[in-house]
Parts: C-alpha cells; structure tokens; sequence
C-alpha cells in the first residue's frame, strides 16, 4: 500500500492509514465497498476486500443495475481496509479532495470456480483480468463482473458490468435515485456542507 500512503499527508487529510476492518454485516465473509466522491470529478470508488487490502477502481459514471452498460473503471491504488467505512471531506490541495460517501457496502461472494469447483483465489482472478462477484449491499445486489478491457492501451482500464440475475433492472438508476450514504444517511452535498459550518 505505498501507494496510498505516499499520496497522502495524514496531518492534513481524515483518511485513515491503518485501522479496524469495518463490520458490514459480512463476519468472516470479505465485504465490498462503493464510495461516491465527489472529487475533481464525481466519481464511485468500487472496492473488493482481498487479502487484507481493498483492491479499488474508479468508476465516473457509477455502478449500473443494467446488463446492457458497460462502465469504466479505472484501477487505483490499493486502500487499507479500515478506508471502507470512512466518510468525510479531503482538505483542498490533498491528493482527491472532495467529500466521500459511503453509498453501499456489504459482503460479497467470489464467483469465479476452477475445474475443481472451489472458488479461484481473488488474486488469480485479478491477475487473469477477470473477476466476477455477487454483491449483498443495500442498492445493489446479485452478480457484478469487472474485466480488464485495457481501452485505448490504457493498463488501469476495466469495465464494470451487471450480469443477468435477480439483480438486474434496466429501469434503476440508483445513482441518481439513492444518493444517500448507507452508513449516516448524508449525501456528499450534506458531508461538504457540515465541513464548511
């Protein structure tokens, strides 16, 4: 993670650098996290906890509960995990200031099998580009495939997709519908306003 914590100035920003895993209801069962930042960019940081790390993708247009879209997601820097429950406001000139919700969370279950029927490991999965998770959040639920599409040479560049289940509903729009935290019920406009008070 030296990553992370060579962009950040923890005298400065709120984040945390270390700290307690945070209780989504998922026990021993690895937990997914979506932030929405709202940072330079509106954007909803994903993240899959995965071998004591949150593997984390930038998506700018937010997860789908469509099949049929196909999101962006730009991977970043690997997070602690006592990141999944943060929420409050970067300070200006910090590396993605802006205000940060957490919009779900909860646990998730690995999808991807080999011959033998048991789960891949995560890191295998991630090293052959191709994960596929359900998620158990509060918005969202059933399966959720991230592949690495590599668009445009771009390295970092995966897109997140909505797998047909349960789940899926072309009419949602739980981005724009359910801006609220899942934690504290605030939405970034409200965390941004109670720092400037």
């Amino acid at each position: 993670m030296g990553d992370y914590e060579d962009k950040r100035d923890f005298t400065r920003t709120p984040e945390p650098g270390s700290g307690d895993r945070p209780d989504f209801g998922q026990g021993d069962r690895p937990f997914f996290v979506i932030q929405q930042h709202d940072a330079s960019t509106m954007h909803w940081d994903f993240r899959l906890e995965v071998d004591g790390v949150l593997k984390s993708w930038a998506v700018p247009k937010g997860p789908s509960t469509d099949p049929r879209d196909k999101r962006l997601a730009v991977a970043t820097e690997d997070h602690p995990v006592a990141y999944g429950d943060f929420e409050g406001v970067i300070p200006e000139g910090e590396y993605g200031d802006g205000s940060v919700v957490v919009w779900d969370a909860g646990p998730y279950e690995n999808l991807r099998h080999g011959d033998d029927g048991e789960a891949l490991p995560m890191s295998e999965c991630l090293a052959q580009g191709q994960v596929e998770v359900r998620l158990q959040g509060s918005k969202l639920q059933g399966g959720y495939a991230l592949v690495h599409s590599k668009m445009g040479g771009n390295e970092d560049a995966w897109l997140l997709v909505k797998m047909k289940d349960e789940g899926a509903d072309a009419r949602r729009r739980p981005t724009s519908t359910q801006p609220e935290s899942v934690l504290t019920g605030r939405t970034v406009d409200d965390v941004a306003e109670e720092a400037r008070e």
